[in-house]
Parts: C-alpha cells; structure tokens; sequence
C-alpha cells in the first residue's frame, strides 16, 4: 500500500486508542514505528511485529527464508531478540507439496538461525501464494532503538547495500544476470542481528530497517520523528554490484514511483545526481539493512562491535539541525 493511502486508512484506528488509556504500550500507533512495544516491567518490554508478501524470487526456499529474515529484522530494528514466531501463508492448493515444503522450511531454519522458534501459525488458501511471519521479541524498555532517537551531529549509518528492488523486478522479466540476483538474495537473507546487538550494547537510541519505502522513505520518517534533517552523501552510499545494470534498464518496482511521489518533496537533491540515481534511493527494498544513527563519540566502539562479528557497515551521512528539508542528498 502507498504510504500515503497506508496513512489515511490508520488515521481512523489511532483515534479509538488513545495513548493515555494504555500506558505500558511504548510504542504503537500514536508512535508509528517497526513494530509495537509492550512494557512488561522495568527490565522487559514485547517487541511484537508482522510481514508478509507475494514471492520476490522463484527460488522457494529463498523465498521462505526472505520473508523470514525480512519480518525478524522489524524487531532487531526496534533493538529486541526474537524469542517466537507464528508463520502465515496463503498458498495455491495446487502448489506442488515440495515446493510449499521448501519454502516453509526456508521460513523455519531462518527462524531457527535466529534463536528463535516457530510455535505456530495459520495457512489459507489462495491463488498466489503470500509468506510470512508474526514475530514477538523481547528488548530493555529504556534500551529501544526508535525512529524518534537520532539527534544533531550523529552519524548515520546502513549496514546493506541498496538494490534489491530493481534486481529482483528485472529478474523477474529476464533481465537480471544470475550473479546479480544471487547477490540481491545473499544480502536478504542475511539478519540484522549483529548491527541490533552493537547497537543495544552501546546504548544507541535510533534505528529503523531500511524496507519498502526505500532508503529516503524510511529515512524521512527518522527525520520527521527525530527533529532532525539527514544530510546523506550518494558517494558513500553502498549498492550492491548487479544494482546499476538493472537500473540502466529502468526495472524498478512501481513501489520506487509510490515512494518518490510520497517522499520527493521533502528532499533536495545535489542537481547533479540524475533521475536514475535518485530513483535508486526511492527504490523499495526487501529485507534491507539498518539505518542506525551513531553518536560521533561511539562511532569507533560500533566500528570495533561490527568489525568483531565480521558485520558489513558503510557511514553514509550525518543528522543535523533541522532545516526547510527532511533530507539532503549531496553528490
């Protein structure tokens, strides 16, 4: 759904619940974020989320462990631990049993390679075939990493290159190199625990995942919540290899058009970057990295903590005061 469109159809549900009436609920509707958080008591909160979507590559087994791998990432942007899943699938009843097999395991050991475990689940049928997870975590509640945390002269940092959107739409017209989907599913099936863990241990206070609003979708609701306007260099953004390729073909989703016409008002652009530069950071992504927002006094313990677990990061920019522009993108 269109952020726009998403925005108006949640409109009417905060309205029955009011903040004041739940006050153990730290983050919900009245605070859009990757997912909701629960307070427990002092030391534990409910990190609790949910994904799901139609398949992003042939591959069944790499579909289920994309879609795995995609809805945990909601609570490691939130700075959780998943502790339990509940799967959710829609699948045609004339889909082969092994195939329904391999992506369902796809789902499971992915859940598994995150310490977790799958206790349930529901499964309808329907024409296309729709995967997922609901997913409860758990996390500190004065540890939590929200969109609201990022402040002046922090730097911020993506822990996945960029891409995955036009690959996966050129693979899925034949015109993606294989290397280059291989690359794109590499990347999604990869979790984002070890950036979430840096991040917790270090008390760091904003994160999100980078996901189908792009990277300038998601970073203007970091903007927006922080106060803050993100200057964001297009030289140190990261992009994985087979990207570029599949962008000179213009096979970007229809979702990188949604988002930039959502979002491109609230950006100012370095004129010399092109439409298809920018559309790549309106380009949606599936199972996207952290975009984390790191003060300049902890950035070489996060280096250290990264570095450590043999974690990819790339520092991309710098929050700053709050301008007439939520982002800023130089060449």
């Amino acid at each position: 759904m269109a952020p726009e469109a998403l925005a108006h159809v949640l409109r009417p549900m905060q309205d029955l619940f009011p903040a004041a009436e739940s006050p153990d609920l730290l983050v919900g509707l009245g605070t859009p974020d990757d997912a909701a958080v629960y307070r427990l008591d002092d030391e534990r909160a409910l990190i609790v989320t949910t994904d799901f979507f139609t398949p992003i590559v042939d591959d069944a087994y790499a579909y289920g462990a994309i879609a795995a791998a995609n809805a945990l990432s909601d609570v490691y942007a939130m700075g959780g631990s998943p502790l339990l899943a509940l799967t959710i699938a829609a699948l045609p009843p004339d889909l082969p049993p092994d195939i329904s097999s391999a992506i369902m395991l796809g789902l499971a050991e992915t859940v598994r390679g995150a310490h977790a475990v799958i206790a349930g689940g529901h499964t309808i049928q329907d024409k296309e075939p729709k995967v997922g997870l609901a997913v409860v975590g758990l996390g500190h509640p004065d540890r939590l990493l929200t969109k609201g945390g990022a402040r002046p002269g922090d730097v911020l940092v993506l822990t996945k290159p960029l891409g995955t959107g036009c690959i996966t739409t050129a693979a899925k017209n034949d015109k993606a190199d294989p290397a280059a989907l291989q690359e794109a599913v590499g990347w999604m099936t990869r979790l984002n625990r070890d950036a979430a863990e840096v991040a917790v241990d270090l008390n760091l206070h904003a994160a999100t995942d980078v996901t189908g609003f792009g990277l300038l979708g998601h970073g203007t609701e970091v903007a927006a919540a922080s106060d803050v306007t993100l200057r964001l260099s297009f030289e140190r953004i990261p992009f994985m290899a087979g990207a570029w390729p599949c962008a000179d073909q213009w096979t970007f989703p229809g979702g990188a058009s949604a988002n930039r016409a959502a979002y491109e008002a609230g950006v100012a652009f370095d004129p010399a970057l092109d439409e298809m530069r920018q559309m790549m950071l309106f380009d949606p992504q599936t199972s996207g990295g952290l975009l984390i927002s790191v003060p300049q006094d902890r950035l070489d313990a996060f280096a250290a903590g990264m570095a450590a677990r043999g974690a990819a990061w790339w520092p991309i920019g710098t929050a700053e005061l709050r301008g007439a522009a939520g982002i800023i993108i130089t060449a």
